[in-house]
């Protein structure tokens, strides 16, 4: 293996929450985390560093490095490589955020929580409230801390904000990190009345109700998008633009 040792390789993998070693094999190192289904395979060949994963829906929302073609281990669905120990180490960071917020992660956490719980009309708003903290959670781990439309990054004053609503939403729908964003406290309470919306492409549409002063307030004055949205959202926004929003007269 030329470049960077396996040692290196190893601590970066662990630093990252990859702590179970699983050997090595035909040039890549093996590595998994406690109680987690998601295995990771690395390398290192001349000035790249290559990250396999298990979970092609991982892989999918990685931002970060470039798709690598060349020969899997077995049980990898795909690869991406990196120029850098820091970039390598930020690529398996966001690839664990993703292991335990992409569906069904945060339903299995809900039912496992809540499979106890009868449901009569208390214990349904306990479930809620459950399902709700996970959300929220999974959310926050998705979204980097960060209000997916102003960059606010005070937890405190950020909301997980679903597009479809939890009465309207299956338990798998209502736990779905793709159906709901991460708003500031009012963004929040305006994309809750359909007073603004997000579509698809990550455009953000205020209603022609909302005046120019409440636009300021907002800071919805100049045209904004909200980046990082996948194929997985576009069914959830599309949902709330015509379900939720209000465009007004």
């Amino acid at each position: 293996m030329s470049g960077l040792s396996p040692i290196i390789l190893a601590k970066l993998a662990n630093d990252a929450g990859f702590v179970v070693e699983l050997g090595e094999a035909g040039g890549w190192l093996a590595f998994a985390m406690p109680g987690r289904d998601l295995k990771l395979w690395l390398r290192a060949q001349d000035a790249t560093l290559i990250a396999a994963l298990s979970r092609r829906d991982v892989l999918a929302e990685l931002p970060i490095g470039a798709p690598w073609s060349g020969s899997l281990p077995g049980g990898a669905a795909g690869a991406r490589q990196v120029a850098s120990p820091n970039d390598l180490l930020t690529l398996l960071h966001r690839a664990r955020v993703l292991e335990r917020t992409l569906p069904d992660a945060l339903l299995t956490q809900y039912q496992q929580t809540t499979d106890h719980i009868d449901v009569t009309e208390a214990e349904a708003l306990v479930r809620q409230r459950r399902g709700q903290v996970l959300f929220r959670q999974g959310l926050l781990d998705y979204w980097g801390g960060r209000c997916a439309i102003s960059g606010l990054d005070v937890p405190e004053l950020l909301r997980a904000s679903h597009a479809k609503p939890w009465k309207d939403a299956s338990d798998a729908e209502r736990l779905d990190v793709h159906n709901g964003l991460l708003l500031a406290a009012h963004l929040d309470a305006a994309y809750d009345q359909g007073l603004i919306t997000v579509h698809p492409d990550g455009r953000v549409e205020p209603s022609r109700r909302l005046p120019p002063a409440a636009l300021a307030v907002l800071g919805l004055t100049t045209p904004r998008r909200v980046p990082g949205l996948t194929a997985a959202h576009a069914p959830f926004l599309a949902w709330h633009t015509a379900q939720v929003f209000v465009r007004g007269g």
